[in-house]
């Protein structure tokens, strides 16, 4: 598995849904086009969420994972 470089990270773990997508919106903002954004979840709704609102929204998931009940997720920014 190769790594991905995140761009920016968002640190949403503790966060009820629908807080994660929310704060997710916000930091997408801040990256430009073509850009990563690495975001680490507790919620396990989250899972369902992101993936939804990625598809939705025109950005890519490039890979989701879960680690000792962390959700992890690469988002690269839609143009």
């Amino acid at each position: 598995m190769k790594m991905i470089k995140a761009d920016q990270f968002l640190d949403a773990k503790g966060l009820a849904c629908p807080m994660p997508i929310v704060r997710t919106k916000k930091a997408i903002n801040t990256i430009e086009a073509g850009e990563v954004l690495e975001i680490h979840t507790t919620d396990k709704g989250s899972l369902a969420d992101l993936t939804a609102w990625t598809k939705s929204t025109g950005h890519e998931l490039l890979e989701s994972s879960e680690d000792n009940g962390v959700f992890k997720f690469f988002v690269k920014k839609g143009e």
